[in-house]
């Protein structure tokens, strides 16, 4: 049974990639275990990198730092903070780095995609989405997925108050990167603490709490397959935790 595993990225050896000029951080996939999705962290220095042959899978991309350009065929699309793509099979791009740092792109592979015609890449910006109620006083907002041309899983951007949600599962196979806040991962025996740059790889099925334990809504950013809802939970013993018809106006203002 996989396991669940916590990975703080700095501590991922690096890996230059001559094919394509960038630096390499494999946190999350083949090599812990975990077949249905890959996690990475790319990191762009100042100037293009060469092409980039997404290949039969679908990708995910998330910007954590820096600033640049995506240049896929003959588009180009600006990059910040924020900025999320989906690239489908057989995508081909290339990055920029606009800047005097290094972009620095948070990028998940999704192996054996949905069956259905491809979409073509997407690009949105995280300032652009709506808030959605989630578990727990928690909050989402959609990056990509089946609605925008993701076909095989959901990428979002979670909020996470401070105060601790009850044990809960999903029924989807994830993987977190945290963007901002302190905290502690919970599942089973495990107890690790979190912080900016952890990445969590979580099983379909496994009972556990990501607590909040700073003083500011925590921020993740994360990808799960199959497709759906990020608010979709159940407790321990399968009671859905949340009720679509809770008020997320409510919610919100409990932030």
């Amino acid at each position: 049974m996989t396991a669940v595993t916590v990975v703080d990225v700095a501590e991922v050896a690096p890996r230059d990639s001559r094919q394509t000029g960038l630096t390499i951080r494999a946190t999350l996939g083949p090599d812990t275990g975990f077949d249905a999705l890959e996690q990475a962290v790319l990191s762009c220095p100042p100037g293009r990198s060469r092409h980039i042959d997404v290949g039969e899978v679908e990708e995910t991309l998330f910007v954590l730092e820096g600033e640049g350009v995506i240049h896929i065929r003959s588009d180009a699309h600006r990059l910040e903070p924020g900025v999320g793509v989906y690239l489908p099979p057989g995508s081909r791009f290339e990055l920029e780095c606009s800047g005097a740092a290094a972009l620095r792109v948070l990028a998940v592979r999704i192996p054996d995609p949905s069956p259905g015609p491809p979409s073509p890449p997407q690009v949105s910006r995280l300032d652009e989405q709506e808030p959605e109620a989630a578990t727990a006083n928690r909050e989402f907002r959609i990056v990509a997925d089946p609605g925008t041309g993701l076909r095989s899983a959901t990428h979002f951007v979670g909020y996470i108050p401070t105060e601790r949600a009850p044990d809960h599962f999903h029924t989807y196979d994830e993987v977190i990167y945290v963007l901002e806040g302190q905290g502690v991962m919970h599942a089973g025996r495990l107890e690790r603490p979190v912080a900016p740059g952890t990445c969590i790889q979580l099983p379909a099925r496994t009972v556990h709490c990501l607590e909040n334990t700073g003083e500011a809504p925590m921020r993740i950013v994360a990808v799960f397959r199959p497709a759906g809802s990020p608010a979709s939970a159940f407790y321990p013993d399968g009671t859905p935790a949340y009720q679509a018809n809770q008020d997320p106006l409510q919610r919100r203002r409990d932030l």
